[in-house]
């Protein structure tokens, strides 16, 4: 009897083993999420940074499902409390297995929880792959939604210019115009001319107003901190190697005064006066057409076409790449950057991590998740997986994919991000207003921008 029971225990555990190993061998075939084989992690957690897109997510996990049968559970963190909330959550036995973070900053904090994605096809759809976050050769954030700033410019006047049969350059189009010296003998040419073209400037008004600066002290300061932090090898981000810096030299502060200087001597209004200034004013000018090119974002596009009385067609409105005189600036692209960036987590099982890249590369290359993007979602999303008719409408969003699609042309990264802190940045912003207004030499503006670092850093 004691035989027989022995036999029949062998042989129950024999098959109970035999069944564990099919089920193990089933969920290692499991793969990339999907439909509702058993092998296959059948929800997965996305932990949303937006509260006013909640709902269209909420719509998206409803339609992937009921085409995958793998559930997309869409937990949104209150306004302002996202890192507290992904921390408490990441805690828990049921984490999030789509999070986000704050570029190579939030990487910092999250990086133990990151899962490499240098292999997936979300990597490979990215139109410009050097906007992810990567370390040590490996990718660990995804851009999903970018915006980008550069030359506004109004693609009719310049035409006028081109055809002008006395135009004192060779360039034909402003595909030709792809340098800062290209750039200044057009724009100083179209100055002697702008009564022929009935212009009143060729850009739009600096505005240096107090809280108006942003477009000088933030984004057009980006150029030569990037290319300043670029140098640093100790780092392969400039944003680290920005946050990583006690102290700047300004290394390329005669790069920013050869565009701050163009804008100055070649605008609508004189620099004496760009104290009264706003970025509204600017905008309206251009709208108006009283201007060729103003330096703002695709943001500015409902500005423009709100303005009264507006006569630049959305045809018109294009963008250039800010160039300020760096060696091979022909291949820079426009400032281009985020603060959204999708991370799997590496501590949730490999069935979940498929199963959350499967979604995502289904949101960002199906037909049906492409629509949600553009036209419920809203983004200016950087992947080559959209078609012409699937990007956005609007002419600035159309010239920001148009410019990160174009091959050899590599986008500037919003290295801004490692600024010391608003006070940095409206010092030296009160700095190029006393500048514009010739009461302080370029000189004294540089030692401004470096004490105030230098103070700001030492806090």
């Amino acid at each position: 009897m004691k035989m027989k029971k022995l036999c029949f225990l062998m042989l129950a555990l024999t098959l109970v083993a035999g069944l564990a190993a099919g089920c193990s061998s089933k969920e290692e075939a499991g793969g990339s999420g999907g439909g509702g084989n058993s092998g296959k992690a059948q929800e997965i957690y996305f932990l949303n940074f937006k509260p006013e897109i909640e709902a269209v997510y909420k719509k998206i996990a409803k339609d992937y499902e009921a085409e995958t049968g793998v559930k997309v559970k869409v937990v949104t963190a209150a306004a302002g409390t996202y890192e507290t909330t992904l921390k408490s959550e990441i805690a828990k036995s049921d984490a999030p297995t789509i999070f986000q973070m704050n570029g190579p900053v939030g990487y910092q904090n999250w990086k133990n929880y990151t899962l490499d994605l240098k292999d997936t096809k979300l990597y490979s759809y990215l139109s410009d792959q050097s906007l992810a976050v990567t370390s040590e050769g490996g990718v660990y954030g995804i851009p999903y939604v970018v915006e980008g700033y550069g030359i506004i410019y109004n693609d009719a006047i310049m035409k006028k210019y081109f055809a002008l049969p006395d135009k004192a350059v060779s360039v034909s189009s402003m595909a030709e115009v792809n340098n800062f010296a290209t750039l200044k003998a057009v724009v100083e040419d179209m100055t002697a001319k702008k009564e022929q073209l009935g212009i009143k400037g060729v850009f739009a008004s600096t505005s240096l107003a107090a809280g108006e600066q942003w477009r000088w002290h933030t984004h057009l300061a980006n150029f030569p901190l990037y290319y300043e932090f670029k140098d640093n090898k100790d780092f392969d981000n400039t944003v680290l190697a920005g946050l990583a810096s006690k102290e700047v030299e300004f290394k390329y502060n005669q790069n920013y005064k050869n565009i701050f200087d163009l804008y100055l001597q070649n605008s609508v209004t004189k620099g004496t006066l760009l104290g009264s200034k706003s970025v509204t004013d600017s905008m309206a000018e251009f709208a108006l057409g009283q201007a060729a090119m103003v330096q703002n974002g695709n943001w500015a596009w409902s500005t423009i076409n709100e303005v009264g009385g507006n006569v630049v067609k959305a045809e018109d409105v294009k963008f250039l790449p800010i160039y300020t005189g760096m060696s091979g600036e022909e291949k820079q692209g426009l400032a281009i950057g985020t603060e959204n960036y999708l991370a799997i987590n590496s501590k949730v099982s490999p069935e979940k991590q498929q199963a959350s890249i499967a979604f995502l590369e289904w949101l960002f290359s199906s037909d049906k998740g492409k629509a949600y993007v553009t036209n419920e979602l809203g983004f200016i999303a950087p992947f080559n997986t959209f078609k012409e008719e699937e990007k956005p409408t609007d002419p600035l969003a159309k010239e920001i994919t148009n410019w990160m699609a174009k091959d050899g042309v590599v986008s500037v990264p919003w290295t801004f991000a490692a600024f010391p802190s608003e006070q940095f940045k409206n010092v030296f912003g009160d700095a190029l207003l006393q500048y514009a207004q010739g009461n302080q030499t370029w000189e004294e503006v540089v030692t401004i921008f470096k004490d105030s670092w230098k103070t700001e850093r030492a806090k």
